[in-house]
């Protein structure tokens, strides 16, 4: 297993030989990881190697899935998912505090929606939001339970480019102030580097990779050691950067 990175506290994700399987044909295949209280962690890997069967499973959702091997993840966690999957019958506010107990769940709710620049709409309809304000109210819905385990499955995928940019940023703030562990998956490279203490690759349902980022924030596409970073990930992943040559 990977140690845990230095200046952060106990592991709160566990996994030992972790294994699952579909129609007889084996995802994972014996996975060790273990991420620390307050860690962010990115999962790359290529389409079908196995990424979100792993973030299944540390979520607990994978119940009729056969597998076996050593997992031991909190029990308080929460998922954000590509879609925001805000209840469209109910108003912001509402799905934010959905299934939150306690006499002030409203107002839990209320500063969560301010921490992520949504104050003052906790009254509207989903469908009047934009698709980046939805996955706000998603992370708010996520963050207001102060989960120790946040696992985040490609949540900027269906996002504009400037608007991944500005949830970056987002995502970056609320972890440094709440400190759960993270694990995001995604297949953007930059994205990875961006954001992420570690990076793991997964290959065909094992850890090909786990690449530890030291770089300073904030971080820049332009600095030398991102540059490099990125070239050991695009290589991992078997993305060859040589230039074609032309032909007469």
């Amino acid at each position: 297993m990977a140690p845990v990175a230095g200046g952060l506290s106990e592991s709160v994700v566990r996994t030992k030989d972790l294994r699952r399987g579909f129609d007889g044909r084996a995802v994972l295949r014996g996975v060790d990881i273990e991420i620390a209280r307050g860690e962010f962690i990115a999962l790359l890997g290529r389409s079908g190697s196995g990424k979100s069967t792993l973030l299944r499973a540390l979520a607990e959702l994978d119940y009729d899935v056969p597998g076996s091997g050593e997992l031991d993840v909190p029990a308080n966690r929460s998922v954000v998912f590509q879609d925001s999957r805000l209840l469209p019958w109910a108003r912001v506010l509402d799905n934010v505090i959905l299934g939150l107990g306690g006499p002030n769940a409203r107002e839990r709710g209320k500063i969560a929606l301010a921490e992520v620049g949504l104050a003052g709409r906790e009254k509207a309809w989903p469908k009047e939001l934009s698709g980046g304000e939805q996955q706000r109210v998603a992370l708010a819905r996520s963050l207001v339970r102060e989960p120790e385990l946040l696992l985040a499955d490609e949540p900027f995928g269906a996002l504009d480019a400037l608007t991944r940019i500005k949830m970056h940023v987002l995502l970056q703030e609320l972890c440094e102030r709440h400190r759960p562990a993270v694990l995001l998956v995604t297949h953007d490279v930059d994205e990875a580097v961006l954001l992420a203490d570690r990076v793991l690759v997964l290959d065909e349902g094992s850890i090909a990779l786990d690449l530890r980022i030291e770089l300073n924030r904030p971080r820049t596409h332009r600095d030398p050691e991102f540059i490099e970073l990125r070239e050991i990930l695009l290589t991992s992943l078997g993305v060859d950067r040589e230039p074609v040559a032309a032909t007469a």
